[in-house]
């Protein structure tokens, strides 16, 4: 099966971004339209009131779920695509809607229209409990993580207080990202510990195989990124009981992210996405390619095509994505 493409149709941005950032629900479904036409296989939404502002009020969310159901887009219930096998729909949950972890909470649980899936930043206050949330209303989740911002690569990233990653990095194997990895199993961690049940994570772990998640195997309780429990140690301390559900987006902070790649081959057992912002948007594209997981590209994330035009449209930002994934896979 092709790896994913999802196209972000409007992110964070507003009007004052240009007339390429659809607002109303009508403008999202003709650009969500376009973008399935030209390649996406996932729409990611940011709801919007009449004012522009951001919400997750039921209000808000049920009518532009049910306007993009009706065009054909989404509505296929637990995490799935919609009917016959189509297009899923995410809608972002984060703190630029509802900056109160509190009030998130509240307001997923009042959805009285639901996504396919929907986006938790682990960044983020109270995202565990968040994601625990809505995969027990029934959508699916996408983790998203910063990786090479706010996780350092080449020097300072320690999982368990000892694993330097970037550079020569002494592991025992390579885990191949693509898709969703093997999911159970025990792995050698640290030589000779083995992984599988109730896993306290430290000292050093070189890994050389595929990390188990699933079931209740909380991976450390104290498993600390860089010095400090970060975004993707939060993740990783997740005991994630349905991995097939739940996936991780990595947002690749920098327009560089072969360093990156590293840390990728040694990301958990669940289905994986790589995106970037801006100038690391077509990077992370086409880093993703090589890798082949799937991949995210949009007027959300960026509003330049790969030779520096500004994009007229989501839809040819999918379609460049297309051209770009193409020429990537075939060079690997």
């Amino acid at each position: 099966m092709e790896p994913t493409l999802v196209v972000s149709l409007n992110g964070s941005r507003g009007a004052a971004d240009g007339v390429a950032v659809p607002m109303s629900p009508e403008d999202l479904v003709d650009a969500a339209l376009a973008a399935v036409a030209a390649g996406a296989r996932e729409v990611l939404v940011h709801p919007r009131t009449p004012c522009g502002r951001e919400s997750l009020s039921p209000r808000v969310v049920g009518p532009l779920l049910e306007a993009l159901r009706d065009a054909g887009l989404g509505g296929g219930g637990r995490g799935g695509p919609g009917p016959g096998g189509g297009v899923a729909v995410s809608v972002a949950v984060g703190a630029g809607a509802e900056p109160d972890h509190a009030g998130r909470l509240a307001r997923v649980r009042s959805w009285t229209v639901l996504p396919d899936r929907a986006v938790v930043r682990f960044a983020e206050p109270g995202a565990r409990e968040l994601a625990e949330a809505l995969l027990e209303r029934g959508p699916a989740v996408d983790a998203e993580v910063p990786v090479g911002g706010a996780v350092p690569v080449g020097g300072a990233l320690r999982v368990g207080g000892a694993v330097p990653v970037g550079g020569a990095l002494p592991v025992g194997g390579a885990l191949p990202v693509g898709g969703a990895l093997p999911v159970g199993g025990a792995v050698p961690v640290g030589g000779a510990v083995p992984v599988g049940g109730a896993v306290p994570v430290g000292g050093a772990l070189p890994v050389g195989g595929a990390l188990p998640v699933g079931g209740a195997v909380p991976v450390g309780g104290a498993v600390r990124v860089g010095g400090a429990a970060g975004p993707l140690a939060r993740f990783l301390a997740w005991p994630v009981r349905d991995p097939a559900r739940v996936r991780l987006v990595a947002e690749l902070g920098s327009a560089d992210p072969g360093p990156v790649a590293e840390l990728l081959r040694r990301l958990p057992p669940v289905p994986v996405l790589l995106f970037g912002r801006e100038a690391a948007a077509w990077p992370a594209l086409r880093l993703a390619a090589r890798y082949g997981t799937g991949a995210r590209i949009g007027v959300g994330d960026v509003l330049h095509l790969p030779d520096g035009r500004a994009a007229r449209s989501n839809a040819e930002l999918v379609a460049a994505a297309a051209r770009a994934r193409e020429v990537t896979a075939g060079n690997r």
